[in-house]
């Protein structure tokens, strides 16, 4: 049951990044390249017309979190809480940007809260991407100092960043240049995703531009990529030996380097196609992390404290099977409201109302 629900909640991960990560690429082309009020006025409705149900996959990961894994929810949100709570507001300035930028018709009314959706949507790909370095890094469980925890084996707790800005010290931050180098990464990505989500749904005059756009985000990507590769080592002694323990975790990579080869030659006015190229850089990327570490979910970065595992943070299996019968139901009512919200936002979204 603990391979199940590790699963599942990886799927629903995968999907909020995969959904909400075009609204966050959309705020971050929104904020560069949108000069002209109606061009501006259809990215938000790209983003703001979707924004809602998508988050609601993140709602459901954080509750299944919680249910399935209680001692990795509580190490993480305590741990974690600094940057979780920047995050959070974050999240709200997104959505407020997108609700109030047309409720009134005054250009500085407008320009406040577009750079309130579009730095906040910056932030949240870069903060997100920082979250997965973190996770992949792993934390000093326990606070060991001179080999001695300073608190339950479990618990950690992070500044925002150390004054030497290594992930290699005893105390890390959130932000090294490490989990920096990751953030750059989520943002690169996103970005790609949310100008193809862009290309897909609107008839913006920038598309032709974002195409290009697309082309030279795909050439700062694979540097990145094979630069973080070669860093990893740094990181974990044997950053691949899961892939070379259980072959077929292989897929996941591969999932991730045919999103950014197809990208390279892809045909025009394929948009559609572009669109699911940077779906699976996304659905790679996310997978390709979580299956370096399996069955790790938090690494241990003193030799004290043992790594959090989905075997010993898992609740009861009299929980995990109660909690199943909720599932199921929870999901036909989230795939339903995604689907109907999906037909009913099919095709171009230029002419469909919102905000107003």
């Amino acid at each position: 049951m603990e391979i199940f629900w590790y699963i599942i909640i990886a799927i629903v991960l995968a999907v909020f990044f995969i959904l909400d990560g075009y609204d966050f690429g959309t705020g971050i082309i929104h904020l560069f390249m949108a000069k002209k009020e109606e061009d501006k006025e259809v990215i938000a409705k790209a983003a703001g017309l979707f924004w809602d149900s998508n988050e609601v996959w993140l709602v459901a990961a954080g509750g299944m979190l919680f249910m399935a894994f209680p001692t990795f929810y509580a190490s993480v949100f305590s741990g974690f809480y600094l940057p979780l709570i920047i995050v959070l507001w974050l999240i709200v300035f997104r959505a407020i940007g997108l609700e109030f930028r047309s409720q009134f018709n005054y250009q500085m009314w407008k320009d406040m809260w577009d750079k309130a959706f579009g730095i906040s949507s910056l932030l949240l790909a870069l903060f997100f991407g920082i979250a997965l370095g973190n996770i992949v890094r792993g934390v000093n469980l326990g606070g060991v100092e001179n080999g001695i925890s300073t608190y339950e084996a479990h618990y950690f707790f992070l500044p925002l960043w150390d004054s030497s800005f290594s992930p290699s010290t005893t105390h890390p931050g959130v932000i090294d240049w490490f989990t920096l180098t990751i953030g750059i990464i989520s943002v690169v990505v996103l970005a790609m995703h949310g100008a193809n989500w862009i290309v897909l749904k609107t008839n913006s005059s920038i598309n032709k531009k974002l195409k290009k756009v697309v082309f030279k985000l795909n050439l700062v990507l694979s540097f990145l990529t094979i630069f973080s590769l070669s860093i990893w080592h740094i990181i974990n002694e044997s950053p691949f030996e899961n892939f070379l323990d259980k072959p077929f975790l292989i897929i996941f990579p591969i999932i991730y380097f045919t999103g950014i080869i197809g990208l390279y030659f892809v045909k025009k006015n394929r948009d559609i196609v572009n669109f699911v190229f940077s779906t699976f850089i996304v659905l790679g990327g996310i997978t390709s992390s979580l299956a370096s570490m399996f069955p790790v979910i938090l690494p241990s970065t003193n030799s004290v404290n043992d790594p959090l595992t989905i075997y010993n943070t898992v609740i009861s299996d009299y929980g995990l099977s109660v909690a199943l019968g909720w599932g199921i139901l929870g999901f036909i009512l989230l795939f339903v409201y995604m689907i109907i919200q999906k037909r009913l936002m099919k095709g171009k979204i230029d002419k469909m109302d919102y905000g107003h």
